[in-house]
Formats: structure tokens, sequence, C-alpha cells
């Protein structure tokens, strides 16, 4: 259990700032118990199919099924009704979820780089990863954003980036670095966490998106009213996306860059900037809680962070936003520093302060978290 002489103050003070309230609302009820998390309602709301249909028809099933969970999650909470007393139907909207994810996966185009290998005979794509999922570790994080703490955090192996200062480099870069999980051990560490005093269930990495199969399975193990938070570099399919969006009661994405360019020379994954802006205007629609993370580089000021920022201005003014200032040199730009000398030392204070007074321009709401 939690020693709370050690909790950090300001994960309790954040709460009296109205616009983290007002932006956090659905994760702050959910944490509450004031609501239930979006998953305990989705394993409750039938839906019909048969396995035997082609795929086409089972994507345009979720489609239809996605768009009236949305009311008929709003009735259960509007209702106030006690998810416990919703029966649990043969099929469920879940089970269909569960089912898709896993033909994703028999040709793999869990993100986009649509790799197409069929990870449970053992191929593997990008990532390097099988259908195996393998946790590195899980705890409670005292670290994360002030909102978010106590967060309890499930960190796997692998990843769909090759960042070249990944400071997570030896869980991403090694995908055997961990232990195999089954879906019902996977709900049995979240359970943990959420008995330990966790306010969330923080699926991160290297990356979830690839884990997404066993992650998904894992809920049918699990009955406790806790939000989910997915922890993501966002280069996640459409099709995943919209499983996931019934989901995760709050995001974490992370928005590192705002080119293409750079993103393909520091982290090796094309169209990074087409699809992470896809996917972030995505999750910033409706009523979603996001926390965008933003991580400032070196001399990327104008390539990078204006743009982001000014991105997020435009199109997510409803999330709040963590400029994240602790950038260091690792992984290979710490072994090869002439090559990379354009990020081989830390952000200069004047970049940050430049950032900063920009985004209080754009009226991006970041200082309370960050």
């Amino acid at each position: 259990m939690i020693d709370w002489r050690f909790i950090r103050p300001d994960s309790i003070f954040v709460w009296n700032n109205r616009k983290v309230r007002e932006r956090l609302y659905h994760y702050y009820n959910v944490m509450k118990d004031n609501i239930p998390a979006k998953y305990l309602i989705v394993k409750r709301f039938p839906v019909d199919f048969s396995e035997e249909m082609d795929d086409c028809e089972l994507w345009d099933l979720h489609s239809k099924k996605h768009k009236e969970f949305e009311k008929y999650y709003k009735d259960i909470v509007n209702d106030g009704s006690f998810y416990h007393s919703l029966p649990i139907p043969k099929k469920s909207f879940l089970d269909l979820k569960i089912f898709l994810i896993k033909k994703v996966v028999e040709k793999c185009s869990l993100c986009e780089w649509r790799c197409g290998v069929n990870r449970y005979k053992g191929e593997k794509g990008v990532c390097r990863l099988d259908a195996n999922v393998r946790v590195s570790s899980a705890f409670l994080h005292m670290g994360e954003e002030a909102p978010l703490v106590p967060s309890g955090t499930i960190f796997f192996t692998g990843c769909s980036f090759k960042c070249v200062f990944c400071q997570n480099w030896d869980i991403s870069s090694d995908p055997l670095n961990g232990v195999v999980v089954s879906p019902r051990e996977l709900a049995e560490i979240a359970k943990k966490l959420y008995y330990e005093g966790a306010k969330n269930i923080n699926y991160v990495g290297g990356n979830p998106d690839q884990q997404l199969h066993v992650i998904v399975e894992s809920l049918r193990y699990m009955d406790v009213n806790i939000p989910l938070l997915w922890n993501s570099n966002m280069y996640m399919t459409e099709k995943v996306l919209e499983v996931l969006l019934d989901l995760i009661d709050i995001w974490l994405p992370d928005f590192k860059y705002g080119n293409n360019e750079c993103a393909l020379r520091y982290s090796r994954v094309p169209r990074y900037f087409d699809v992470v802006s896809r996917n972030h205007s995505i999750i910033c629609k409706g009523n979603n809680s996001v926390i965008i993370r933003h991580l400032v580089l070196p001399m990327h000021i104008e390539c990078c962070s204006k743009p982001v920022l000014k991105w997020i201005a435009d199109n997510c003014s409803n999330a709040l936003v963590n400029i994240m200032d602790q950038y260091r040199p690792e992984y290979l730009v710490l072994k090869y520093p002439d090559k990379y000398s354009q990020i081989s030392h830390r952000v200069p204070k004047e970049e940050l302060d430049e950032i900063y007074r920009y985004a209080d321009k754009l009226k991006i709401v970041w200082r309370p978290i960050s």
C-alpha cells in the first residue's frame, strides 16, 4: 500500500485548478469512482456477431457499435446505474474487439508500418515482436504528471520507433527484456496495482500499441473501477485507434516532431507528422481526457517545438500539455556524439524559456502539470 507521507503535494493540489478539472473531467470522475470506467461498460454492451463473418462485415459492425456505444455509455453515466447490476452478455463489444485485434495481429497492422507479418506464427516486423507480450516492470510511478500520481505503470518491451536518444532503450530495443504474460496474468498485475493505490493503469513501454491483443483480452479478467491510460507514440492505425476509443479513459500521447524529416532522422519512422497529427485530432474530439507530452529537443525550436505547439493550439485546445524539459543525450546519441551533434547536449535554458513564452502566447494550458 501507498505511504501517503511520500505522495507529491502537487498531485493533490493540482485538482484545485479549474482548467485541469475541466480538461480531465472524465478521468477525474472515474478516478473518484463517480462513474464507471469505459471498459466496464464495453464488457456489458451486447453485440451479436459470428466469427464466420468476413473482415469487412466485422469492421463495419464495429464502427456501427462504436457509434451506438457512445450513447449507451452516456445513458449509463447520466442514469447513475451501478455497473455491477448490468448483466454480462453472451457476446459483448469487448469480445468483438478481442476477435478483431487478433485478426489484425495475424497480418499485423497495429501500427502504420503495416508490416503484414503473422505474429502468431512467430514472424516479426519492425517492432521485432512475435505474438508473445512481455512485461519489463510494473510499479506505482510517482514521477508522472501531477494528475496521474501514483500511476499504476506497466512497462512493455519493444517499440515501433527506433529513437536514437531513447531513455528506455534497454526496454524498447530488446524485445526479450521482460517476462511473458498471458491476458489473465496481465489483469492480475493491473488489479494488484489498483489495490496498492494506483489512480490509473498506465500502459506504456517501449510502446503499448504492439501489445494490444493481450491488453484488450486481459480486460475480460478485470472488474475494478479504475481509469485506463494509454501512454503511446500514437503511430497506430485508424482501426486500432477506433478499438481503443471505447476503452481508454485518459490519453497520454507523445508528440515529438513538427515535421516528417526530423522524425525520420532521429526516430527512423516515416510519415510521422501526418500519422500522429491525424491520431491526435481523433482523440481530441468529444470529451476525452488528454495530456499531450512534448519533449523539447535542443536546436529544434523552430522545426519541431513551435509547429507542434501551434498545431495543438489550433486542433487540441481542450488538452493539457506537458512541455518536457528533461531531454538528455542517451543511447546512440551518447555513443556517437559527433554523428548526432545537434542533439548531443541538454536543452539550453534560453530555448526552454522561448518555448514557454510561445506556449503562453498560444494560451496552452501547461504550467499546472509541468
